[in-house]
């Protein structure tokens, strides 16, 4: 079964891939999802704020999935298997083989001149965390707590306490408040909170839900269930200060403590990775250094808003056209970034010199900083330079590099985003 695109993932990365591959030539292209529906996490975020930047509406999950199925499902050239698990990626010269299996077709051997990946990410379990105590029922990550109300109606808790502030932890809070649970309070080991200003504003804030900052949980309690757990400050090495344990009484603690791209299949393929965002190296058009093989979406690098999931995802498909339809350009002079003084990363990890397009750079801080000057530069050549009223770790930021700005660069440099101080 041969195919010029196979898109690994239904999500708003793979359904964005494949509808800017089909906009930009390609004609046969293949989505393969493991879950039964398209639309990825989206199918459960049943609250609103997704589409304020692309489509300029605030929209549900759900609502912006459905956009986006409909253009999939009205599009001749995408064929999309559900259900259906990919088992390997096998790469090869001028064609790449991926290997999958479902219930209608059994094990399925498929041959493709490019490759997206869009696997997205998956919730750090209760296992990295390293908490003691024993493993009564009661302790479920937040994605989990939001599938059992939103999509199969069960109430996991009345009495709750969260450990993370990322988005879906405190997007549940607030959920589950508005389920007539009681929310504690949300206990962050981080000096600041992981989620977004609007989501500490809306979903505790709103709701009178404390937040406490450099606290964790050290213990939990209860055999069969969770009767509550032992929250104590931490100290600036996060190591629980004596003296300060707290003893809550809930029974249910909900993990929010952070998401992990998954990238087994990009390993195996033998992908390289980037050991911060844990997701592929790429340069702006999306490709890994494997040629026809692109990533987008949270198996690069984990994004806070869909819709800049969207924007990337067809940088991706629109990459993945121009290599099926003209293949790898025989000389490429590729820039490397590196995020310093403060900040964290920087996606895409290298850059194209000889650039046609604007190259967005993404990046991320470490720690919160207020009324900071944030620049791309070279050597002592500064490229960009732009000043932000407040940056945090939460919120991924972005500044632009003109084509003719990279031309003029010597082949030996490197491009650096950082906080002037």
């Amino acid at each position: 079964m041969d195919y010029e695109l196979i898109v690994i993932g239904g999500g708003p990365a793979g359904m964005a891939a494949a509808l800017e591959a089909s906009k930009n030539g390609v004609k046969q292209i293949l989505i393969l999802e493991r879950a039964e529906t398209l639309g990825g996490i989206l199918v459960q975020c049943i609250h609103t704020g997704f589409g304020l930047h692309y489509f300029g509406e605030e929209l549900s999950g759900p609502e912006y999935a459905g956009r986006f199925v409909v253009q999939v499902e009205e599009n001749p050239d995408i064929t999309v298997k559900p259900d259906t698990m990919v088992l390997d990626i096998v790469p090869g010269e001028g064609s790449h083989t991926v290997i999958a299996v479902n219930k209608a077709d059994g094990l399925l051997e498929l041959s493709c001149k490019a490759v997206v990946l869009a696997m997205g990410c998956r919730e750090r379990p209760r296992g990295a965390l390293n908490i003691a105590g024993s493993r009564p029922s009661g302790i479920l990550s937040a994605g989990t707590a939001q599938k059992y109300v939103n999509l199969d109606g069960y109430m996991p808790g009345k009495e709750v306490v969260i450990l993370g502030s990322g988005d879906i932890g405190l997007i549940m809070a607030r959920r589950m408040t508005l389920e007539g649970a009681k929310v504690k309070m949300c206990c962050e080991l981080m000096p600041y909170s992981s989620g977004l200003t609007r989501n500490i504003v809306q979903c505790l804030d709103d709701f009178g839900i404390p937040l406490k900052l450099s606290c964790t949980v050290i213990g939990v309690h209860g055999r069969e269930r969770l009767e509550g757990v032992t929250i104590a400050n931490v100290d600036e090495n996060r190591r629980p200060i004596p003296g300060t344990e707290e003893y809550v009484p809930c029974d249910l603690l909900l993990l929010s403590v952070g998401l992990i791209p998954e990238n087994e299949l990009s390993r195996a393929a033998g992908v390289s990775m980037d050991r911060v965002t844990n997701g592929p190296v790429v340069g702006q058009d999306r490709e890994t250094d494997i040629p026809g093989i692109f990533a987008c979406g949270n198996v690069l690098h984990v994004h806070d808003l869909v819709d800049f999931v969207t924007l990337e995802s067809q940088q991706a498909g629109k990459g993945a056209a121009a290599y099926i339809q003209k293949g790898t350009p025989a000389e490429r002079t590729f820039i490397p970034t590196k995020g310093v003084n403060g900040v964290r990363y920087v996606v895409p990890q290298k850059v194209d010199k000889s650039a046609v397009e604007p190259v967005k750079l993404y990046f991320r801080v470490g720690e919160v900083h207020k009324n900071a000057q944030v620049r791309v530069r070279c050597g002592e050549t500064e490229l960009v330079k732009k000043r932000r009223p407040r940056l945090a770790p939460g919120e991924m930021e972005d500044l632009i590099v003109k084509p003719e700005q990279l031309a003029s660069l010597p082949p030996n440099a490197v491009l650096t985003v950082e906080i002037v101080k």
